[in-house]
């Protein structure tokens, strides 16, 4: 007898090979008409998949989530299914479940809003006809021409690129048939309720080197409750994308005669970066950094030293070419090797270091085209760079003083409890895409283990991030739409001071090898102020605002009192103006809510009379007349505090 031990530890026996649906049909009717997937001795399978030995069984439904995966998996396929039959020239490519639904690729004309209505309305169709799924397979020769007769050139493709003892099976569901690993339902008939949500281009295999494709996104749950509480939240957080709030707010603009990946900081947002820089070059400076001011751009020369040539050259902008001319220039994409330079420019000894070099650099890097959006991914952007050389009885403390500076700018920023931190090592089983050997990395990744471990940061491990000059910690966040991004960056580096022939005179006057640390303390300002928007739905505390008050009087009659209040206020440094338009005032007060200021300061006969001022801020809504000078001294202290006030009322 073949014995399966249940999710709940009791044991089902069988005479014979049997598969994961038949077991939970037995188990009950509801659990079947339920079922997504099996989960068998821990690996997720089909429900049709059979059962021959004994194991442990877990029946998965839409409360699970690799059962909810299925499910959703399934309506790519009835997607893909209503588009064949919308519009049977479009070729198909791939069409996966993802972490919030699942999306479907095709070659085919973009779909606008209402092709994707025309799209749902014939996907109500196949899931009423309630067509089953039936799992097949096919030898290799007899898939690629059963995919050619198709005329599915990218299925062709993925066929190929299989291995060669790999099992291609397909899923028929009425009259469309898809190359799928699976799992998928046994039928249409479950789906209750989805939504396809967007439409974008998306390259072929993710390269721009292929052909660009359109991407339908949707999404898919048990009940049409959960659907429209996901859809609430969706047009929520598109209210706080960056991309969209941020051009709203006139923060920053991309042209196309400029480029993608090339955004243009409008004033508002120009002034929050220089806020920010401003910030964190004073702070680095009380702790003991250097200024540097290095060249945007270098020789080949130096980025062959680096081994950024042989390592990183696709990611760079290269000025000239190496076939024909004397000199090969690139942009920069980092500033590690023009700092080293700085360092080398005169003899060290022990008690020189740690030698802490800072720089707001502008860096350049060619990112695909496909993968630019917004301000978090761009190809000029600038950072908090920073490059500590160290004796090697100096780097744990070093290390420590800078995760002190970024989470320091992490806690004044907000942003604090919205990370996670990961260390990342190299890959062994890449080992020519890094630097030194085995030994090496293990030497450095144990001493970063050490002190992250000393420091108490709770971490995740992840293999083939490191730099490939050694490994680092990567602090972590993710965007509206949870798609994770790297905000800050540690990392260590034993190997380039040999490269770069760096060197410092010890105690016994022998020269050694010094290490380095390099790092962002805030990281890419760009990034940041992304960041900052969908944080703070661009309601940014008053400290960062690029508008921190605005003056309205009630009439052109007290114009004269609303600019001397505010060339008050410009001489406190705070950022003011005055709204002098021929409008209403409850007009006025709307406009300056719209823009998220933190402060109204309203003006008219009483106040210009008394030499006050009437506050009304996002914080309390009517604070009621204040002096002026009380107010100033408010807001100076909230400013020079970097406050983080919270919001009381709409």
């Amino acid at each position: 007898m073949m014995k399966i031990t249940l999710k709940d530890g009791s044991v089902k026996e069988y005479e014979q090979a049997v598969s994961v649906y038949e077991i939970a049909a037995d188990i009950s009717e509801g659990l079947a008409r339920n079922a997504c997937a099996g989960e068998v001795d821990g690996k997720v399978v089909d429900l049709r998949t059979m059962v021959e030995q004994d194991c442990s069984l877990s029946i998965l439904t839409v409360h699970d989530p690799a059962g909810l995966a299925a499910y959703r998996h399934t309506t790519s396929h009835v997607l893909a299914q209503a588009v064949k039959h919308l519009y049977p020239e479009a070729k198909l490519a791939i069409g996966p479940s993802i972490e919030n639904g699942f999306y479907y690729d095709f070659e085919t004309p973009s779909f606008s809003r209402d092709d994707l209505d025309k799209i749902e309305a014939e996907m109500k169709k196949i899931i009423k006809a309630g067509e089953k799924l039936e799992r097949f397979t096919l030898p290799r020769e007899e898939a690629i021409k059963f995919m050619e007769e198709k005329g599915e050139p990218y299925k062709v493709e993925l066929i190929r690129d299989l291995p060669e003892d790999a099992e291609i099976s397909f899923y028929r569901q009425g009259d469309f048939t898809d190359l799928c690993a699976g799992p998928h339902l046994m039928s249409t008939k479950p789906i209750k309720a989805f939504k396809l949500t967007s439409s974008s281009g998306a390259y072929w295999r993710g390269s721009e080197k292929n052909a660009m494709l359109t991407r339908v996104y949707g999404t898919a749950f048990a009940k049409k409750e959960e659907l429209n509480e996901y859809l609430e939240y969706l047009a929520n957080i598109k209210n706080r994308d960056h991309n969209k709030l941020g051009r709203e707010l006139e923060l920053f603009a991309t042209v196309d005669v400029i480029g993608q990946g090339l955004p243009l900081l409008m004033p508002k947002g120009a002034k929050i970066i220089q806020t920010l820089q401003r910030w964190i070059e004073d702070e680095e400076e009380k702790r003991g950094y250097m200024r540097t001011k290095t060249p945007l751009m270098a020789k080949k020369d130096l980025y062959v030293i680096s081994d950024h040539w042989d390592h990183y050259k696709e990611g760079m902008f290269v000025l000239g070419d190496e076939e024909k001319d004397d000199e090969v220039f690139a942009l920069r994409p980092m500033t590690c090797p023009f700092q080293y330079y700085v360092y080398k420019q005169s003899p060290k000894s022990y008690r020189d270091l740690p030698c802490r070099y800072g720089e707001t650099s502008t860096l350049f890097r060619n990112e695909d085209s496909g993968e630019m959006h917004g301000l978090t991914r761009v190809r000029q952007f600038t950072i908090s760079e920073g490059h500590l050389v160290v004796r090697p009885d100096q780097l744990e403390e070093e290390f420590k003083g800078c995760v002190d500076l970024a989470k320091y700018c992490l806690t004044t920023l907000g942003l604090e409890e919205d990370v996670t931190y990961r260390m990342s090592k190299w890959d062994p089983e890449n080992a020519d895409h890094y630097l030194g050997n085995a030994e090496m990395w293990d030497e450095v990744e144990a001493a970063m283990r050490k002190i992250l471990d000393d420091i108490g940061i709770e971490y995740t491990e992840e293999v083939g991030e490191a730099a490939f000059y050694g490994p680092k910690l990567d602090i972590q966040a993710k965007n509206v739409y949870g798609k994770e991004d790297t905000m800050i960056t540690i990392q260590l580096d034993m190997f380039l001071a040999d490269r770069f022939d760096m060197s410092f005179v010890d105690k016994d006057g022998t020269k050694k090898r010094p290490y380095i640390i390099h790092r962002t303390s805030m990281g890419c300002y760009e990034r940041t102020l992304a960041w900052l928007i969908e944080k703070y739905e661009g309601a940014f505390p008053t400290w960062l605002c690029p508008e921190q008050v605005r003056v309205l009087p009630i009439s052109e009659k007290y114009h004269d009192y609303a600019e001397k209040v505010e060339a008050e206020l410009k001489a406190n440094g705070i950022l003011a103006t005055v709204d002098e338009r021929a409008e209403k005032i409850g007009y006025k007060i709307r406009e300056a809510r719209l823009a998220k200021l933190p402060y109204m300061l309203v003006v008219g006969q009483k106040e210009e009379e008394d030499g006050l001022v009437s506050v009304r801020s996002r914080f309390n809504g009517d604070e009621g007349q204040k002096s002026l000078s009380d107010f100033i001294d408010a807001i100076s202290r909230e400013i020079r505090t970097k406050e983080i006030k919270t919001i009381n009322v709409e």
